[in-house]
């Protein structure tokens, strides 16, 4: 199970961590007994047995890990870096240079913690997702609640959920309301208001309330398993790039060599064939591309945007071209009121009143919508009698004595509803509109329109897009024409494609990539998959609970929040910046250093020292990127319960 294998983990990052202090025990104690050789030099005699004897100490602890790492290399027949390092580690101690070889192997140690550190920062983001998930959870039984381990979970156990706890497993909330923070599946900013039927994840932290949840999925199963892992194994991808170097690294080493003995042959002197050896270590080179996407890795599902393959988030900087679906992807998929018409002698507020009343028995996207809008204006609704409803025509119920009708013209029509109420009118259904009539005994009182509305983000998201250079921007939709347009025109599409079926969404896609684009398609990930697979890039939306988005495309945004498509074509763009520069500055460190070694203007100190200080700078140079996007990252919460108030605040 999910909660275990992470308990696991957790042990496996622990016993990492203590191994790594080891390292740097090990490492100051090897540099102490070499600085006391130093030491020892300048206040006694010249080459006395102390001094000699401190300084071999100090170079055998030193030494020791860089051979034992160059020896596990030779054993799976592999010859590069390490050896390099080695071998001048080894030069140095034969000709009993002790002081040399122990200052040479502290710098490469130096340097490997320095860098295992800060890149472990970027990891520490993702790895994270390991501490949400409790390891112990209340599940309810006849008696009351028992505590129990949260890999014990199984699909249908009912579990309870204090203030201030994590969730230890996806479901659906049976009773109870409260404020979930879910920044850690989806990376909103703000808490979403939890009740009876909504779905909550593993991980994410109820504020307020308690919860009682029916468990859907537990262990691996859960969005925040999945997701972590599909996390996890980005890492392991690579850039086209970066496997060329790992082609050509064997080839590396022996060109160096041939360097090194040509230095020799020449000159003579061993200090500087040591030098070429240790300033030659292309290790900059090689940090330059997986730092910079590790980084980058951590950044994206901090804001939950879950990125499977890094070559996709190098991809993202060469799109020209934007597809999107309507419903659910720049829309929000759900009706809302846009406007409410009484009729003369009639209120906004009596027609909001009449409606409500008899539409809160229903459970039609447009009675949701009345309800919705009546309980944000606070209007008290009377109870409602003898509820009925025609399917697709409308409904009918008694509210104080009177016959309340709320439905379509035509059915108000063959009801018996008489006069011109149809004239009232100014708006067209077939533009996107979805009207309903609400008559009282045998009077209509006037009319409410309803839409898909836009998401609040949605333009602004798609100017910052077309501010970064990227103007082919299409909406590609299966409603009819004159929606599409209108909903198009509202977001500045180029162009608009309505009325399609998924096979005509595909055809689109494959003429825009003819014409020379490179082409995202933006979709749900339910109903747009082949869209999402004919794209150079498919980037499914509000893949949070949903299996098929998390799968169906290259990357997942746990939210539906367009804003996150700027900041992804941003990311992508500054961690293919930042690898540039690393690239230039291990090729500077590296140039420079041999042209400077094999003049003999670099002993085999300084060479460790400047092969260091180029690694560590392009690892630094690729931990800015876990910084990006942080105008978008969620606000730290507080939590706030009455029953709890002394809980401490919680960061997302």
């Amino acid at each position: 199970m999910q909660v275990s294998t992470l308990h696991h983990e957790q042990k496996d990052a622990e016993a990492l961590t203590q191994a790594a202090t080891g390292r740097l025990s090990q490492t100051m104690i090897g540099f102490i007994f070499v600085l006391n050789s130093y030491v020892m030099e300048w206040l006694f005699v010249r080459g006395s047995l102390v001094a000699g004897g401190s300084a071999l100490i100090g170079a055998l602890l030193l030494g020791y890990p860089l051979l034992a790492a160059s020896v596990a290399s030779l054993r799976r027949g592999e010859f590069g870096i390490n050896e390099l390092v080695s071998m001048a580690f080894l030069a140095s101690f034969a000709t009993n240079d002790y002081r040399t070889a122990g200052v040479v192997a502290f710098f490469m140690l130096m340097g490997e913690v320095i860098e295992t550190r800060t890149a472990a920062g970027a990891r520490a983001s993702i790895e994270s997702l390991v501490r949400l998930t409790p390891t112990r959870a209340r599940r309810v039984v006849a008696q009351g609640e028992e505590e129990v381990a949260a890999q014990d979970l199984r699909e249908g156990d009912s579990i309870r959920v204090r203030p201030g706890d994590n969730l230890p497993a996806d479901g659906v909330v049976l009773s109870g309301e409260g404020s979930v923070n879910q920044a850690s599946i989806t990376g909103e900013s703000l808490p979403v208001d939890k009740g009876v039927g909504d779905e909550v994840f593993a991980g994410t932290q109820n504020l307020n309330g308690v919860l009682v949840v029916r468990v859907t999925r537990a262990g691996q199963d859960t969005t925040l398993g999945k997701v972590r892992d599909l996390i996890l194994a980005a890492e392991q991808t690579k850039l086209p790039i970066m496997r060329l170097i790992d082609q050509y690294v064997g080839f590396y080493t022996p060109l160096v060599l041939v360097l090194a003995a040509l230095v020799w042959a020449f000159t003579k002197d061993l200090q500087r064939v040591i030098a070429v050896l240790v300033v030659s270590c292309p290790c900059a080179f090689v940090l330059a591309t997986p730092t910079a996407m590790v980084a980058a890795l951590a950044a994206a599902s901090r804001l939950g945007v879950l990125i499977k393959n890094v070559a996709d988030l190098e991809l993202v900087a060469r799109i020209t071209a934007f597809v999107f679906d309507k419903t659910g992807t720049v829309t929000t998929g759900r009706l809302a009121v846009s406007r409410l018409f009484p009729l003369e002698g009639c209120t906004p507020a009596d027609l909001l009143r009449c409606a409500a009343s008899v539409e809160r028995f229903s459970n039609h996207p447009v009675a949701r919508a009345v309800q919705q809008l009546a309980d944000e204006a606070g209007v008290p609704l009377p109870e409602a009698e003898n509820f009925s409803e025609s399917a697709g025509q409308g409904v009918r119920a008694r509210v104080e004595g009177h016959e309340v009708r709320v439905g379509r013209a035509t059915w108000l029509r063959a009801e018996g509803i008489a006069g011109d109420f149809e004239s009232s009118v100014d708006l067209q259904e077939a533009s996107g509109y979805s009207l309903i009539f609400v008559a009282r005994d045998r009077q209509c009182l006037g009319w409410i329109a309803l839409q898909d509305r836009l998401r609040p983000e949605a333009p602004a998201a798609l100017q910052a897009l077309r501010q970064i250079g990227i103007h082919a921007q299409a909406l590609v939709s299966g409603d009819r024409k004159p929606v599409a347009q209108r909903v198009g025109a509202e977001l500045g599409m180029n162009e608009v494609v309505a009325e399609c079926l998924p096979q005509d969404k595909v055809a689109y896609v494959r003429s825009l990539k003819a014409a020379g684009h490179r082409v995202a398609v933006v979709g749900d990930g339910v109903n747009d998959a082949p869209a999402l697979a004919a794209g150079d890039l498919g980037i499914a939306m509000g893949a949070a609970g949903s299996d098929v988005a998390l799968h169906s495309a290259s990357i997942a945004l746990m939210n539906s929040e367009l804003s996150r498509l700027p900041f992804l074509c941003a990311l992508s763009r500054e961690t293919r910046r930042v690898i540039h520069q690393n690239f230039l500055v291990g090729l500077l460190f590296i140039v420079g250093g041999l042209s400077l070694a094999m003049a003999g203007y670099l002993n085999p100190i300084l060479a460790a020292i400047l092969h260091n200080a180029g690694s560590i700078l392009v690892v630094f140079n690729s931990a800015r990127l876990v910084r990006q996007g942080e105008a978008l990252e969620p606000a730290n919460i507080r939590r706030v319960s009455p029953d709890s108030p002394s809980l401490e605040p919680q960061f997302a």
